[in-house]
């Protein structure tokens, strides 16, 4: 029988019990591809929670690049990081409703609404308890290397990833930023040891997580410029706080494609040095942070471009993460690389409490429907998309959950 996927904005179960099955969308091993083939909908048994676990009602879920290479099984498959489980239901972000606590849970109880965090890590672990739960053996991201994420009725988390949902905002807005935000603050705050004053690159600065690294060097006093691909989408950058802007297009030669013949790699060389001399125009200096997620394109640029004794603080590499560069600049100038991943529980407080305090705003491009998580996906492997994706779950309409007065989201046709 076909589902009616109607059904998943209605709940008569009472708080703490939990229907048989939900609704679900589920990536199977043998149908990894295109993200329109590998997510299916099904009817699939509802968790219950074990000790110091929580299952929460999503409300509204945020799509991420993460289940678009979890959907094409690249560059790896995620059943290699849960093979227990024969099913894989993404979703790394979501807002919703406690709805039932398992054995030890004191600090939530059912009814509380809720925004999560990504980062699951074994109690057992000594890491989690004193050094930092990301060195954690165990460490694994929630709705990627773990099932059971927000593309669902109902969502089986551990309750230390549970932050209070901003009461100005809306499901999908709360839905909307964890991931990228998260990650942003602890390369910035955390890694990258942001201070007043301080000088800072920031390549994507229009992107999911360019738009938060700029609030950031705001809130903290220190001046940034960002990347970004077109002068609209500098003009929101210079609006979050940026003093300036770059338009890559006007750079494209410095770009590090790999196997460059010496002829060039030299124009190449020619470009970046055209393109630091124009970060130390607008900013006043060379920078002290450079804020990279792009990878082998730019990563040549950013350790040349960086000061002296300044830091590169790196968290992906969507160009690629084969990286080739002049070592010499690193040494000689005694620069740092710094790597990145997400965020601990600690620094996902923190910074969630600057949302609830408005003095860091979500931004947003569109709202989808429940029905178009698999097309949500594509239009991001596609890169048709233009900035941040929420899904409606629970909520049934756009604009619902809010319990106070505060800032909104900023909308915004936003991408790298």
């Amino acid at each position: 029988m076909p589902l009616n996927i109607d059904q998943i904005a209605d709940m008569t179960t009472e708080l703490g019990e939990l229907p048989p099955t939900m609704l679900a969308w589920v990536i199977r091993a043998e149908r990894e591809g295109q993200p329109t083939d590998a997510f299916k909908l099904e009817e699939i048994e509802t968790p219950e929670p074990g000790a110091f676990e929580v299952v929460v009602r999503v409300m509204a879920a945020g799509v991420n690049f993460n289940n678009v290479w979890a959907a094409l099984g690249t560059p790896v498959s995620v059943f290699r990081s849960h093979p227990d489980e024969d099913h894989h239901i993404g979703g790394s972000d979501a807002a919703g409703i406690v709805w039932k606590v398992g054995e030890g849970v004191t600090r939530w109880a059912p009814g509380d609404e809720v925004v999560l965090h990504c980062n699951q890590a074994s109690y057992e672990d000594p890491e989690v308890h004193g050094h930092d739960p990301m060195a954690a053996p165990s460490q694994k991201i929630w709705g990627y290397e773990t099932s059971w994420g927000s593309f669902a009725q109902f969502t089986k988390v551990q309750a230390q990833q549970l932050l209070p949902k901003p009461e100005h905002l809306s499901w999908e807005e709360a839905a909307s930023y964890g991931l990228t935000y998260f990650t942003a603050y602890r390369m910035l705050m955390d890694q990258a040891g942001l201070q007043p004053g301080h000088k800072v690159l920031i390549w994507g600065a229009a992107g999911g997580l360019g738009v938060f690294a700029t609030q950031l060097c705001k809130l903290a006093g220190a001046d940034s410029v960002g990347v970004v691909s077109s002068d609209e989408k500098g003009a929101l950058v210079q609006s979050l706080g940026a003093v300036g802007f770059i338009n890559r297009n006007e750079f494209e030669g410095m770009m590090r494609k790999g196997g460059e013949s010496e002829e060039e790699e030299k124009a190449r060389f020619a470009e970046s040095r055209r393109f630091a001399k124009r970060v130390k125009e607008i900013l006043g200096d060379s920078p002290d942070i450079v804020f990279e997620h792009v990878g082998k394109a730019t990563f040549p640029t950013s350790v040349f471009t960086v000061k002296p004794f300044g830091k590169v603080v790196i968290c992906g590499a969507t160009s690629g993460y084969d990286l080739d560069f002049d070592v010499r600049y690193l040494w000689m100038r005694q620069k740092q690389i710094i790597g990145s991943h997400f965020a601990n529980a600690w620094q996902c407080n923190k910074a969630n409490a600057l949302i609830q305090q408005s003095k860091i705003r979500p931004v947003l491009w569109r709202t989808m429907e429940f029905s178009e998580v698999a097309s949500a996906h594509q239009l991001m492997h596609d890169n048709k998309h233009l900035g941040k994706i929420a899904i409606l779950v629970g909520a049934q309409e756009c604009d619902t959950g809010r319990t106070a007065q505060g800032p909104r989201a900023i909308t915004a046709e936003v991408g790298a």
